[in-house]
């Protein structure tokens, strides 16, 4: 049998959604025997770089993201379906930073992402991480949406 998605890459944020967003991807990595590499990009534009060592800044998070999804990576980690499992953490400009420190090395054949909900304010300034993914890549891109509310 050939899997359609053999490398699966999701983009996690810290926010409420993130656990439904790392379940899905680990679903779909299961059932598809895919490699999973999870990835989450510390936002420093805007910030003064002199002031962040970035380096104490992303393994601090990361320590801190490993310990609160513990549970989640262990289910991961621990699926015989899943060959490989990888989380990482970076620091930048989140769109280029993904991209170009885990997306491109990983060459995925998904891309699953939240959908955050910016203010339209702040989605005028700031553009959304979703909206470029879909836009950018080259390969398919699941978006998660919130749950809440009505969807018609």
């Amino acid at each position: 049998m050939s899997e359609y998605y053999t490398r699966v890459f999701v983009a996690i944020d810290g926010s409420a959604m993130q656990d439904e967003v790392l379940h899905k991807a680990i679903r779909i990595a299961s059932t598809n025997h895919a490699s999973l590499f999870i990835g989450h990009v510390v936002d420093t534009a805007g910030t003064d770089a002199t002031v962040i060592n970035s380096k104490e800044l992303v393994d601090s998070i990361k320590g801190r993201m490993e310990e609160n999804m513990k549970e989640i990576l262990d289910l991961a980690r621990n699926d015989e379906n899943i060959p490989e499992t990888i989380f990482e953490v970076a620091s930048g400009p989140i769109t280029d930073t993904m991209v170009e420190k885990f997306i491109k090395p990983f060459k995925p054949n998904l891309v699953i992402c939240g959908e955050r909900g910016f203010s339209s304010v702040k989605y005028m300034f700031v553009g959304s991480v979703s909206t470029y993914l879909i836009r950018a890549m080259n390969c398919d891109v699941l978006v998660v949406k919130k749950r809440e509310g009505q969807y018609f």
